[in-house]
């Protein structure tokens, strides 16, 4: 299945049905008075977050949603059926925004949650509903109200518990398939992942959702490389963790351009919780690897743990440590 992650849709409820004029008509019976039943109301449209989805891929291929019309009313004081609604169905953590992208209308972050996008229009009433003492023949309906319609931009945010960053090549898409059952593409070139990742760990019993993000390069803020668009996606964790390749020639470096792309992106990323590993230690020998943790430790201002997923070193006691900040959101002394 493709990764989709934003979608334009095009949206219109249903319009009410026309009230009805009619009058009763019976053998034997001289005055039977209007009997004209009211219209239906429109069908509306409806957003709701569901479980077993992860891409809004389905958005691709149809754009335009219409729910039905309500039915016109008939004689012998019959209602019109009511039109039927149209559900949107999305993944937690969509977002559906204005035509203009910026002007937020609801924010889906739990499976369940619904939202009625637009209104279906109301029946227009019979004659029989104007009848009174001084107007006993009414000859006058309403029409049903007209349809709501509107374009709406849907922005998929997922929801995980921690998000991996780091340059192309840290190792995060490694890390995510030996902790996880999940399968993204791993290769020995930039860029490998193309698209979020989304798996679950477990550390002791407890499971949480993690997040491999395409790796950043400098000036993705500007759209260098794949971008910064898929930082959204970690928006909503609560911790990060923050891979440094072995591989690096300047470990510091690798670290600072990934700080600063986070700080060009904003919205509170950098401020999130945040734990440095250097992975992919299984290559280095015991001097070189204590000289790149030294210059790590230096440019993070944060104790460097040491991983491979390749042979697991590490592992275990960073998914506790993840865990652990996760389930109390209590900060480790040296994670910050």
């Amino acid at each position: 299945m493709k990764f989709l992650d934003q979608a334009k849709v095009y949206i219109k409820s249903g319009a009410g049905g026309a009230g009805c004029v009619s009058f009763h008509r019976e053998k034997y019976v001289e005055f039977g008075g209007p009997d004209g039943g009211d219209g239906g109301n429109g069908g509306s449209v409806l957003i709701e977050a569901v479980n077993g989805l992860n891409t809004l891929i389905d958005y691709r291929y149809q754009q335009h949603y219409k729910a039905k019309t309500g039915v016109h009313g008939m004689g012998k004081n019959r209602t019109g059926a009511r039109g039927e609604d149209v559900v949107l169905k999305v993944p937690a953590g969509t977002q559906v925004f204005e035509e203009d992208n910026e002007t937020l209308i609801c924010d889906l972050t739990e499976e369940g949650q619904q939202f009625r996008l637009a209104k279906g229009g109301n029946g227009g009433f019979g004659n029989a509903h104007f009848k009174s003492s001084t107007n006993q023949a009414p000859r006058n309906a309403n029409p049903g109200q007209p349809a709501e319609e509107k374009t709406i931009w849907l922005r998929l945010k997922l929801i995980a518990d921690c998000g991996l960053v780091g340059l192309p090549n840290a190792g995060k898409s490694t890390f995510l398939s030996s902790v996880t059952r999940a399968r993204p593409k791993i290769a020995g070139y930039p860029f490998t992942t193309l698209h979020p990742n989304l798996g679950v760990a477990t550390s002791d019993g407890y499971e949480f959702v993690l997040a491999d993000i395409p790796g950043l390069i400098e000036g993705a803020h500007e759209g260098a490389g794949i971008g910064d668009r898929f930082l959204g996606h970690v928006e909503r964790t609560g911790v990060l963790l923050h891979l440094v390749s072995a591989q690096e020639e300047d470990v510091a470096e690798a670290y600072k351009i990934v700080r600063h792309e986070l700080e060009a992106y904003g919205k509170g990323i950098v401020d999130k919780l945040e734990i440095v590993a250097l992975s992919q230690i299984d290559i280095l020998d015991d001097e070189t690897k204590a000289d790149k943790l030294a210059a790590l430790a230096e440019a993070s201002g944060k104790e460097v743990r040491e991983i491979s997923a390749i042979v697991g070193t590490g592992m275990t006691d960073i998914l506790r440590e993840l865990r652990k900040i996760i389930d109390t959101s209590i900060e480790p002394e040296d994670a910050g």
